[in-house]
């Protein structure tokens, strides 16, 4: 009989592998040949074949994340949690053995099969909506960098706005990046649906979002923005996931993927957005106009700040859009000093985001950052939308954020007499010479993205205690992230005060390389988890592995904070990449009577590894550490063997053996 499997857990790391171990240990025991693919942090590894696949017997996926199931259909699979594959591996085999598990159907998985599969520890709406943002942010970054090009190098100043001729080259590359935006809205409905109901649910996920950013099926100009496209989004995933649970008969299975769960749920969410959502949007928007225009002469302070909440509300949404068209139509009218304000508001957010991101590495992770340069660009040209990415993470942080701070640059630049005359925003009309008071203009922009800055930075918490949302990753390598901490990131947000020191590089084969005598202590003393980290820690810096035992002391802790690294059985591997690291390092500890570590299975730790590995290391060594580790852990007599030593050369023989 032949099994395979496949291991994963959120982060990719110890229990992937410790689950992998279990399995292969529990399958020799049984006499069960078994493969087993690991989806780690470091990409996938002993990759199931198709040929491995069609001579298997069964399947088992022991998982906290999602994992692609599409190349099983027909086969016997099981679906777990990781946790089971470490705890229970043997009776997971005999399940298989017994017959005791569904067929799986790509078209309609079984009851059995979606009740056992362990629901993500995210948040899933979190986990849905970052699957649609990760996949929409290179429409965002081409279209408004394609634009901004285009305005600054080949825009003229008309009544009308900033105008590249028609027949121009800069017309052409102006066209390209507007067929990027017109993809925006539909991609992130898409792929949320798409997250939610599988590959059924994406033609109703971007039908419903291009429903939802076309005003016209709705009698509204502006359309519903992002924040339709994310209604529509989980609408049509919901939608077509109902559907894809009716029962049908045999016949009718085959066809339920491509063609009925499709057109009945893109029918449903378009009825819906036209008859149901969008006509009392477009109704709402409306009279809104209306009410600002009735509000000109009465107060002019109380107006601005109207204008800059509704620009940075929705960032080229509906709301955005009224008040942008209700500033063009004023231009028509030969008031100039309405769009003024309106201009300012335009570019805060975007440059506010993107400054945010650069500067504040403790609430951003390294993607966000080198987002954020992407974003404070699309800023300087006046394109909102750059900054949608991070509202759509983190929207009750992020958006109040850089309301504020439009409000008090619009403020400032009604009180400055600040006008424009085209209808566009950012520093560029400025530049190209459309703005009345420049000076202003510029002061209003400099303080509403402080403003910005200040607020976002006091909002959001730490990169280090959030989690981050596996969808983002498994859509690919997006500019945004679901902001947050992952093994390899969250733990490098602590930096080395002291003076530059170049990391020694190691290459890393067996755990003994990074191991030294002088970092085995068979007899910890400290009773709690941060005296013991305190304790192993002061063992690096006396070895000269650390050059500041509190950054990287910080660094531990913000991992711990993350979820604990006792991973059970007594063990507990605490792990930290610092700029305080000066070479890769491992400190052994044991702790007879145990410490508390809030371990997953309530044991206490006995078995104390901290790993410790530079900032900039780029060979991932703690990950190849923490592998090599969870592997070498899972056998038991490994463990009571290592409890047993009574010295520290027979502690580090044993250790010689993990590889």
């Amino acid at each position: 009989m032949k099994i395979l499997a496949i291991t994963s857990c959120p982060n990719g790391i110890a229990h992937t592998y410790m689950a992998a171990e279990n399995l292969q240990k529990a399958a020799a025991k049984l006499g069960i040949e078994m493969k087993v693919e690991t989806q780690g942090s470091i990409g996938v590894e002993n990759q199931l074949t198709e040929q491995e696949i069609r001579e298997a017997d069964g399947i088992i996926i022991a998982a906290d994340k999602t994992v692609v199931k599409d190349r099983f259909v027909g086969k016997k699979l099981l679906v777990v949690g990781v946790q089971d594959g470490i705890r229970r591996p043997e009776e997971l085999i005999q399940r298989v053995m017994k017959g005791n598990v569904p067929v799986y159907q790509a078209e309609s998985r079984s009851a059995e099969s979606s009740s056992q599969e362990n629901k993500p520890k995210q948040n899933p709406i979190y986990r849905h909506l970052m699957n649609g943002v990760s996949y929409m942010v290179p429409f965002i970054v081409i279209g408004g960098l394609l634009i901004a090009i285009a305005l600054t190098i080949g825009g003229e100043k008309t009544p009308g706005g900033l105008v590249i001729p028609d027949g121009s080259f800069w017309k052409t590359v102006q066209d390209i990046g507007s067929a990027s935006f017109t993809f925006m809205i539909p991609i992130l409905a898409g792929f949320i649906a798409m997250s939610i109901a599988d590959r059924p649910g994406l033609a109703p996920g971007m039908i419903g979002g291009f429903i939802a950013a076309n005003g016209s099926f709705y009698g509204s100009e502006a359309g519903a923005g992002f924040i339709g496209g994310i209604i529509a989004g989980f609408l049509a995933g919901y939608v077509a996931l109902g559907i894809r649970k009716i029962k049908v008969g045999r016949a009718l299975q085959p066809i339920m993927p491509i063609i009925i769960i499709p057109v009945l749920a893109s029918l449903i969410v378009g009825l819906i957005f036209v008859f149901v959502i969008g006509a009392p949007v477009a109704q709402l928007f409306e009279a809104l106009t209306g009410w600002l225009a009735g509000m000109q002469g009465t107060s002019s302070i109380l107006l601005a700040l109207i204008l800059g909440a509704m620009i940075s509300f929705d960032m080229g949404g509906p709301v955005n859009k009224v008040a942008f068209l209700f500033g063009s139509a004023m231009i028509g009218e030969g008031n100039y000093e309405i769009m003024g304000p309106i201009a300012v508001a335009i570019c805060i957010p975007p440059i506010g985001m993107g400054l945010a991101a650069m500067i504040n590495k403790r609430k951003f992770a390294p993607a966000e950052r080198e987002a954020g340069k992407a974003t404070f660009t699309m800023g300087l040209f006046g394109i909102t939308e750059g900054a949608i990415p991070f509202a759509a993470q983190d929207p009750l942080r992020v958006i109040p954020s850089i309301m504020v701070g439009s409000m008090v640059g619009s403020v400032i630049a009604m009180l400055g007499n600040v006008g424009d005359k085209v209808a566009h925003g950012g520093p560029i009309v400025a530049v190209l010479g459309a703005v009345d008071h420049v000076l202003m203009f510029f002061i209003a922009v400099i303080v509403g993205v402080a403003v910005s800055v200040v607020l976002v930075s006091l909002l959001k918490k730490d990169i280090a205690a959030t989690v981050t949302p596996d969808a983002a990753g498994e859509a690919g390598q997006s500019a945004i992230t679901t902001t947050a901490a992952t093994e390899s990131s969250a733990s490098t947000t602590v930096t080395n005060n002291g003076p530059a020191v170049s990391p020694q590089a190691i290459h890393i084969e067996k755990l003994t390389d990074i191991v030294t005598m002088d970092l085995i202590n068979l007899d910890l003393e400290g009773t709690t988890r941060d005296a013991v980290v305190d304790e192993m820690i002061g063992a690096l810096e006396r070895n000269g592995a650390v050059s500041s035992a509190s950054d990287f002391k910080q660094a531990i802790l913000a991992r711990e904070e993350e979820g604990s690294t006792g991973i059970g059985m007594n063990i507990a591997i605490p792990h930290g990449k610092s700029e305080a690291v000066l070479k890769p390092s491992v400190v052994f500890g044991i702790k007879q009577g145990g410490v508390d570590w809030n371990s997953a299975d309530g044991s206490e730790a006995k078995l104390i590894f901290m790993i410790a590995v530079p900032r900039n290391s780029k060979e991932n060594a703690h990950l190849k550490v923490l592998q090599m580790l969870s592997r070498k852990l899972m056998d038991d007599h490994f463990r009571e063997a290592l409890l047993a030593v009574k010295t520290k050369e027979e502690a580090y023989q044993l250790l010689d053996q993990v590889h």
